[in-house]
């Protein structure tokens, strides 16, 4: 919820807020949004789009690995050598 609110996509922000209303039971003022009352239903919908056909190249791995009977030692090796890329990167 906060990213919706954050990107200005009024309706993310609004889909948010009513899973909370309605797995909370409270109600939830959408009235202090900066995009109240701004129509960003197409850009709201172009970005879950995105996100949806996100790729992560790292999956392709762990699911290669998943499949071999040696798995846990794929995972592993996939695991050091992501986190020897993000040292390396200083992250």
């Amino acid at each position: 919820m906060v990213t919706a609110r954050n990107d200005g996509y009024t309706q993310g922000y609004a889909e948010c807020t009513q899973h909370v209303t309605n797995d909370l039971r409270v109600n939830w003022d959408t009235s202090k949004s900066a995009t109240c009352g701004v129509d960003t239903s197409v850009t709201h919908a172009a970005a879950k789009e995105e996100y949806n056909n996100l790729h992560l190249p790292v999956i392709d791995l762990v699911t290669i690995a998943l499949k071999s009977e040696n798995f846990v030692d794929q995972l592993k090796e996939i695991f050091f050598l992501m986190k020897r890329m993000l040292q390396m990167r200083g992250t």
